[in-house]
């Protein structure tokens, strides 16, 4: 016997209720943009150091959230 089990989409205002749900198990939930190392924006996943108008780490290519 199979059962069906219905999943209900999440409403737009739930985002505060899954950050909270993430924060407590551990998880990072804010937003990352690049790290600042002197006058050049570094990745904060590689520490690729880039020009200030980059986009993206041409190293690894993460991108700001």
């Amino acid at each position: 016997m199979w059962y069906t089990i219905a999943r209900m989409a999440s409403a737009p205002g739930d985002d505060e209720l899954f950050d909270a749900f993430l924060a407590q198990r551990g998880h990072d939930v804010e937003a990352t943009g690049w790290d600042r190392s002197y006058n050049k924006l570094q990745c904060p996943d590689c520490g690729g150091l880039h020009d200030s108008g980059a986009g993206e780490c041409t190293v690894c290519g993460w991108t700001p959230a």
